[in-house]
């Protein structure tokens, strides 16, 4: 869900303030306490030049947590068609690459982020400005075809979940959201169902995952009702998905005085991945990470906030056995999307990941490796 600005950001970065020293956590890393039980645990990295100041392949101190906590990576945004397709019939990959390459080099799985983001803010420009010609709905899919190909084709052997389509809907009133491609093609569900058959002509036995930001905070019935229509119109059609990714940006805006963290909706919400499993999907937590904004300013207190909405959080999730993979979306407070995306009222820094600006694991990291330990076994 986070934009594509922590790319640029990530790729100037300098080296100062670099914090080089290892992480400090003890025992196994949370990798490994879920791989006992089944589960992968993994997260978002980006990518940048060797010493810089980031959530990348090029701070050290960042891939020692990334190594030493994580089974399988995810790119934060090189992947996506704003830093892969700079024009129509153009690619570039050097960044996705270099993460690639890393990720091979240190044992990890990579998942794959995202065929496509349906929604004009995160398509280029060239894109939202296409001229589609006499046949608009004939080079819409050509455009959708061609790009799937490239990529999945370039990467085969080594991805085998991707993210075929990313954020359909308008998260309050559940409507599809407009993209010149849809428009070309005149039905979303043309775009969806292609870029999924695509998908699957070109990998078999890949997984193949639509990803969305409906959440159990109040205010998502109408996301979660879209996405409930979405998958069951896709076992209708025979289009080849074969899971939800749940993002998990969950939030704590506000603050519930009986529970000292933020509200949430469980009936709704188990009914939602009740009705989402009963169709035979599986559940990925595909970007996980907590917004304060809602929590006292005091770190102690914050931090055990965030700590129990985790556990309150994955308590639920874990209870599904169609969940296996569950990935941060970053593990260094400071590099996260959410400082700039979802800014607190007292200007304090979100402290919303594993681990904390000086590279110290949070409680949140704790509530985590108690989580999978003590997890129902997957089959």
């Amino acid at each position: 869900m986070a934009g594509l600005s922590a790319l640029s950001l990530t790729a100037c970065a300098g080296a100062a303030g670099l914090t080089t020293a290892a992480p400090p956590a003890t025992g196994e890393g949370l990798h490994r306490i879920a791989a006992r039980k089944g589960l992968r645990f993994g997260s978002a990295i980006g990518y940048g030049a060797e010493g810089s100041d980031s959530g990348s392949i090029g701070n050290p101190a960042y891939r020692a947590i990334v190594e030493r906590e994580c089974g399988l990576v995810v790119a934060e945004n090189e992947m996506k068609w704003q830093a892969i397709r700079p024009g129509p019939d153009a690619y570039d990959f050097a960044a996705f690459d270099a993460i690639v390459r890393y990720a091979k080099s240190k044992g990890l799985d990579i998942r794959g982020h995202t065929l496509l983001w349906h929604r004009p803010k995160w398509l280029p420009e060239w894109v939202n400005n296409y001229d589609y010609g006499a046949r608009p709905a004939t080079e819409a899919a050509r455009l959708v075809t061609s790009h799937i190909e490239t990529v999945t084709r370039r990467y085969r052997g080594t991805i085998h979940s991707y993210d075929v389509v990313n954020e359909l809907f308008d998260d309050k009133s559940g409507a599809f959201v407009d993209t010149s491609l849809s428009t070309a093609m005149r039905s979303h569900e043309a775009v969806v169902d292609l870029a999924f058959h695509t998908a699957r002509q070109e990998l078999p036995d890949a997984e193949l995952v639509y990803n969305d930001y409906m959440s159990w905070e109040p205010g998502h019935a109408n996301h979660r009702a879209a996405v409930l229509r979405l998958l069951e119109g896709f076992r209708k059609r025979g289009v080849p998905c074969d899971a939800l990714g749940i993002q998990s940006h969950i939030e704590m805006r506000t603050i519930d005085r009986a529970t000292g963290i933020g509200p949430y909706d469980l009936k709704e919400w188990r009914a939602f991945c009740d009705d989402v499993t009963g169709m035979g999907y599986r559940l990925l937590l595909t970007e996980f990470d907590v917004k304060d904004n809602g929590l006292p300013a005091d770190h102690v207190a914050r931090d055990a906030g965030v700590a129990n909405y985790t556990r309150a959080y994955l308590e639920v999730m874990l209870s599904y056995p169609q969940l296996r993979d569950i990935l941060g979306w970053g593990m260094v407070d400071k590099f996260s999307w959410l400082q700039g995306f979802a800014p607190r009222a007292d200007g304090l820094p979100q402290r919303c990941c594993p681990y904390g600006d000086d590279y110290r694991p949070h409680p949140m990291r704790a509530a985590l490796a108690d989580l999978f330990a003590g997890a129902a076994p997957r089959a």
